[in-house]
């Protein structure tokens, strides 16, 4: 077990915030969702929601790259769904929309200390009425030249680094908030990726890991999987 790997990946889980979200309404461009979601990494989000386009694929984990091994990614049919959601997993999360509006407000006077889910709109036509309805504030990011908007991925990473920004200095990322039994799936699947599928397949609990990230077994389960390995073995030579 490369040890140096583990501290790193449980370092970063020890900081994980629950309490701070993306929700991508219908934004279809796999270089945007890629972008999107390693920024969600980057800053620290557990949970990306994404409202999917009625009539395309739905996301699949080769849009998110190497980001989709760390974060929880919820995918839903509509806004009201998405939302539902969002406030059950923290029914004081603050929703921001990033739109332009009469009383939109910069995106830097907002306290993302506070649980907080920031909605992003689609490429083309932006957030939808619906999604905006659902908004307890609408949010900009102030431009001197003559476009109105960024990219969406831009504007998703430039909120959520002033997020990060905000709980840095708080000390917020000073919190264990993910459940024991969250963390013990990630570190497991992301330290021991090939032992992990043949837990899946055999339907096998993944077993502890010790203090370097070893895994801690009983013979009994290393006797399955060695059962396990020699008849893909045998079944490959018929």
């Amino acid at each position: 077990m490369d040890t140096t790997r583990f501290e790193r990946v449980k370092r970063v889980l020890d900081r994980r915030q629950t309490d701070l979200t993306v929700c991508l309404e219908e934004v279809h461009k796999h270089h945007n969702l890629s972008a999107i979601a390693r920024t969600a990494d980057a800053t620290g989000c557990h949970h990306v929601h994404a409202v999917w386009p009625e009539n395309q694929k739905w996301l699949t984990n080769n849009t998110s790259g190497g980001s989709k091994n760390w974060l929880e990614t919820h995918l839903h049919r509509n806004i009201d769904e998405a939302v539902a959601m969002m406030r059950a997993q923290n029914p004081e999360v603050q929703i921001l929309a990033t739109h332009l509006s009469d009383d939109a407000v910069d995106f830097r006077e907002i306290d993302y200390t506070k649980p907080t889910a920031v909605i992003v709109g689609q490429e083309r036509d932006g957030i939808s009425p619906r999604a905006l309805a659902h908004a307890d504030k609408n949010i900009i990011i102030p431009m001197q030249g003559m476009v109105q908007s960024l990219n969406v991925s831009v504007a998703a990473a430039l909120i959520l680094f002033e997020a990060q920004r905000q709980r840095e200095e708080a000390g917020l990322y000073n919190r264990d908030m993910l459940d024991a039994k969250i963390k013990h799936r990630i570190l497991f699947e992301g330290c021991h990726p090939i032992i992990a599928e043949q837990c899946r397949e055999k339907e096998l609990p993944y077993p502890e890991l010790d203090e370097s990230g070893e895994i801690v077994a009983d013979e009994t389960f290393w006797n399955i999987l060695k059962h396990t390995q020699q008849l893909e073995a045998t079944n490959e030579c018929k």
